[in-house]
């Protein structure tokens, strides 16, 4: 198998070579293994040779699935997996790090067939991805479940800088307050003052800091605790980090079977780990300096721990003045990666990168759904050397036309000018995406919302969480803020035809109900519902089961109405009614009374002779009433 694999490498490496040209891209396949147990996955890589720059390397890890033999956690838990590169001579850099997640394959995102991307941009380490060397997964886990694949892309073309040298620094996982070997700051002293001189030409240097939390002592340290660390530069502090994580609860993965959306120590359960990169000011070419790392004073029972990879990065100048990068397409596409911010109709949101010297103040775009006519947009504003931003495009009314349609779509964007000049290097200013259509309501629905018993703060009763309807324009169309807890509303809602977005919100970020709250929290819910008939499907949302309402700070859905309305109903205003249904009902039937602030009743159900075969109190604005022991036949 190992013959084949590199044979194959070897063979496509020197098929493209042949017609090598900007923009071309090498893929070369590393590890594809079974992640059984904790240790290290090696395997021998052939990479292209030297002589061809590239303008960007990619790592792509795709995280998958396997069936345990004998069954147990598979494929349950929170592990570590760095991956790393060995070069012949013995270095080793760690090429990224990621977190796996809470995978069990009854949650709705993680059956036995899932798959997730993570994606690396590892071009600083061209001079070491070269020829042969070895590319090492190790994984931290104690029980099996995860594959780990891995592969890398080289597309030619000039980079935004060269890279002059680099090296890595320090490196390992290390005990945190540690006292048992009387140094209540251990950690420290394996990050030691380290002598560098910057090599010729060089006119910035870059310390990229990889760390992340683990452990537990009595403070919930290293995961569960926030601490700092500081760059030091010939003595003086230069950057001083929090490492800490604290958008768990807007995982693009979620939700998850575990813990997933608490804040952690720079990591969130299947999300990328991201490095800091702390530019070390002043450093020129053939300078002598030293560096070191200080991480916060700290003493406890030595249960905590940080792991962590330093390396130091010499860069030239920047290869292009005038140069702007397509980085991505943020919607709409089908990437998991932004699976929140998908399907979409309305504006699409695009990522560019300043990969010149000069700053960028304005960018021509052409975008558009593939055989359709394009829109084109001149943004203005600010972008700084090797700074990027999101950019949010005009409405494009070809993606709204899509909306309820079945299928697989492509979208395109292409920058076709850059501070109205042409671009220098037009092989990076295209990106195209697979992309579903969102899905189309009614002009008149119904939100069924049902609070929880938690507060926005300590001795309120106003509920943590609410719910928007935007247009295009972020205009609030309807919502329902400043509900009370453990409250019941069903709010009519009637809009004119176009492009909306329905946002819940939730301030301490554990959804509508989680199976790892206390006890004592109540759940809630939300519906929407047709006028006739039952609920409206939306994306990735669960109406019952154990992941129900599990959407940690929010949920987004996008959606477009078709038909011609009155007007847009204010939700406080709606008269009175109530609503039975499904009807006919099998085992159960739900009641609705809108237009009233609370009930106090009794619901009675009566057969054809006039018997009261059901009877049971009401004291909710939604009811459900049991019918699974009835016989066929008609009811009152």
């Amino acid at each position: 198998m190992k013959k084949l694999l590199y044979l194959l490498i070897a063979g496509l490496c020197i098929g493209i070579s042949a017609q090598a040209a900007p923009g071309d891209t090498t893929k070369v396949f590393a590890n594809n293994v079974q992640l059984a147990w904790y240790g290290s996955y090696d395997s021998t890589v052939v990479f292209p040779h030297a002589g061809t720059t590239y303008r960007r390397i990619y790592m792509i890890f795709t995280l998958g699935k396997y069936m345990c033999a004998g069954g147990g956690y598979c494929g349950d838990w929170d592990y570590t997996v760095q991956n790393y590169l060995i070069t012949p001579s013995g270095e080793t850099f760690e090429l990224g790090r990621l977190i796996t997640p809470y995978a069990n394959a009854g949650a709705p995102r993680t059956p036995w067939t899932w798959t997730q991307h993570y994606v690396y941009d590892v071009t600083d380490y061209v001079s070491k991805l070269q020829d042969t060397a070895k590319i090492r997964i190790f994984y931290s886990g104690y029980s099996g479940g995860f594959t780990g694949n891995i592969q890398f892309q080289f597309i030619e073309g000039t980079p935004d800088r060269s890279v002059l040298g680099i090296k890595r620094l320090w490196n390992g996982s290390f005990s945190y307050g540690d006292t048992t070997h009387g140094n209540a700051n251990d950690i420290n002293t394996h990050f030691t003052t380290l002598s560098e001189s910057a090599p010729a030409g060089t006119q910035a240097a870059d310390m990229k800091f990889t760390v992340t939390g683990h452990g537990a002592d009595a403070n919930y340290c290293s995961e569960f605790c926030k601490h700092n660390y500081q760059v030091m530069l010939n003595g003086s502090s230069v950057a001083n980090r929090l490492i800490w994580r604290s958008d768990c609860g807007r995982n693009e993965l979620s939700p998850q079977s575990g813990t997933w959306l608490y804040e952690r120590g720079n990591w969130c359960p299947g999300a990328i780990v991201y490095s800091h990169h702390n530019m070390l000011p002043g450093i020129t070419g053939g300078m002598s300096f030293n560096t070191a790392i200080q991480f916060d004073a700290y003493a406890a029972n030595g249960g905590a721990s940080y792991t962590t990879e330093a390396t130091l990065i010499y860069y030239g100048g920047m290869n292009k003045n005038l140069d702007a990068t397509l980085e991505d397409i943020i919607s709409p596409t089908l990437d998991e990666n932004h699976y929140r911010e998908n399907p979409i109709c309305g504006k699409p949101i695009i990522h560019v990168r300043n990969t010149g010297a000069l700053p960028i103040t304005s960018l021509d775009i052409t975008y558009g759904v593939a055989g359709a006519p394009s829109g084109t947009y001149t943004w203005t504003g600010s972008i700084a050397s090797l700074n990027e931003t999101d950019i949010t495009l005009p409405e494009l009314f070809t993606l709204d036309a899509k909306s309820g349609l079945s299928g697989t779509y492509t979208f395109n964007a292409t920058i076709t000018r850059v501070n109205g000049l042409i671009d220098e290097d037009s092989t990076n200013n295209k990106f195209q995406s697979q992309f579903q259509p969102t899905s189309l309501w009614p002009s008149t629905f119904r939100v069924s919302f049902k609070t929880n018993n938690e507060a926005i703060a300590t001795g309120s009763t106003i509920s943590e969480t609410s719910w928007v309807i935007y247009d295009m324009n972020h205009n609030i169309m309807a919502q329902r803020t400043n509900a009370t807890i453990s409250t019941y509303y069903l709010d009519t809602i009637t809009l004119s035809p176009g492009c909306y977005q329905f946002v819940m919100y939730d301030s301490s970020c554990n959804g509508l109900y989680w199976w790892a709250n206390d006890a004592s929290v109540t759940a809630g819910y939300m519906n929407i519902k047709k006028l006739v008939g039952g609920n409206i499907t939306l994306k990735g949302y669960q109406y019952s089961g154990t992941y129900a309402q599990d959407f940690g700070c929010g949920y987004s859905q996008y959606f477009y109405c078709s038909d011609w309305p009155a007007k847009v109903i204010e939700v406080s205003g709606s008269p009175a009614g109530i609503e039975l249904y499904p009807n006919p009902a099998q085992n159960s039937f739900n009641i609705d009374f809108t237009g009233v602030q609370s009930v106090d009743g009794m619901v009675r159900v009566i057969d054809a002779l006039g018997r009261t075969v059901i009877s049971q109190p009401c004291h909710d604005l939604h009811t459900l009433v049991n019918t699974s022991l009835l016989n066929n036949g008609v009811y009152t």
